[in-house]
């Protein structure tokens, strides 16, 4: 029962709409209908300013971390099951949200949570590939498909090098590639975009794929 239970708390604690909430109580705004209508932590950055952006984010990555934490809490001190389908839950909590009529954000920050709770140094590695890509290119969008595939990346091939992963686990690299590809399909418009030089850009960086539009 203490299982069942804490599956379902990883899921709910994932399905926390905190932008849409925010922005509905605070700034008396619906996500859905401004910006590209996604309710993450990016498309609130655009629509409610950098310090609801900020709070939405820390929000969202905590959900994956905490969730990551439920088995080893002393709530629940589960043995015998992986704390990252705890995380996974969260993350598919966070994209089919039973609060916002099962829909969600990208699961960007929420996936970002989940390896920050269980290998944290290999979310290093992410986030300089994130930020790079973001200063080089301009986009949010193109940093989080580019950290997807450096997840796919870094499980295929650190390994065997014991570079920040000593060995190849095959439960962590199949969370991986699941959350990995959550996020490539969530960013399927992002790519249609960028491919047509239309995405939306942050207003720094070098825009080095000449996109045309701006926020």
């Amino acid at each position: 029962m203490n299982i069942v239970i804490a599956l379902l708390l990883a899921y709910l604690l994932g399905s926390i709409p905190s932008g849409l909430w925010i922005g509905k109580l605070i700034f008396h705004k619906d996500l859905h209908e401004h910006g590209s209508g996604n309710t993450g932590a990016t498309n609130t950055f655009r629509t409610l300013g950098v310090t609801a952006g900020m709070v939405v984010f820390i929000i969202d990555l905590l959900k994956g971390t905490l969730a990551v934490m439920l088995p080893m809490s002393f709530l629940f001190d589960i043995k015998g099951i992986s704390p990252l389908i705890f995380g996974l839950l969260a993350v598919l909590g966070h994209t089919i949200s039973i609060f916002d009529k099962f829909k969600g954000g990208k699961a960007v920050a929420t996936s970002g949570g989940v390896i920050l709770g269980y290998q944290p140094t290999f979310l290093l590695f992410l986030l300089i590939v994130f930020v790079i890509i973001l200063i080089l290119f301009s986009m949010i969008s193109l940093s989080s498909i580019s950290a997807a595939f450096a997840a796919i990346f870094g499980i295929a091939v650190f390994p065997a090098f014991h570079f920040i992963l000593n060995n190849y686990n095959w439960f962590f690299s199949l969370i991986i590639c699941i959350m990995s590809a959550v996020i490539l399909v969530k960013h399927r418009s992002n790519m249609n975009r960028i491919r047509d030089h239309q995405e939306s850009l942050v207003p720094f960086g070098f825009n080095l794929s000449h996109q045309n539009k701006r926020n």
